[in-house]
């Protein structure tokens, strides 16, 4: 584990790096040698209860990435689709600063709207005709004939 600087997530939003923790392991897939000697994959994990972003985008993360984060309050992060480490690390820490922009965005309140008079009228028309033909299923009184 190595503990690394802060990630600044825009002008107003920082992680302290003491926040983040990053393993070093062995990535998977091809390479050869180099893949089965180096340890250039990178494992980010980030405690999203214990961080000091404020409260609504905390809650925003752990709601949009609630099925991602573990029992104790973490996610983890991992990316070894480079050969280097150090493009490891900036892809990871990339993709984190990706999904705390995402949760920092506050959804847009939806504007109730209501119908307008002409598909009122259109839908009770509509709601007549219907009935009008159902009433018509019903059995015939042939007594007045």
């Amino acid at each position: 584990m190595s503990e690394f600087g802060d990630l600044r997530i825009s002008d107003t939003l920082t992680v302290p790096g003491w926040e983040l923790s990053e393993a070093f392991v062995r990535a998977s897939g091809p390479g050869g040698q180099h893949v089965n000697k180096v340890s250039t994959a990178v494992q980010l994990t980030w405690s999203v209860d214990a961080s000091s972003l404020p409260a609504e985008i905390k809650a925003r993360f752990q709601k949009l990435y609630g099925p991602r984060i573990t029992n104790d309050g973490r996610i983890i992060l991992e990316s070894g689709e480079h050969r280097s480490q150090l493009l490891n690390r900036q892809a990871v820490r990339e993709r984190l600063v990706a999904m705390i922009l995402k949760a920092s965005i506050q959804p847009k309140r939806r504007v109730k709207t209501k119908p307008t008079q002409g598909s009122v009228r259109r839908r009770i028309a509509a709601k007549k005709r219907r009935g009008e033909i159902k009433s018509l299923r019903g059995s015939i009184d042939r007594t007045e004939d």
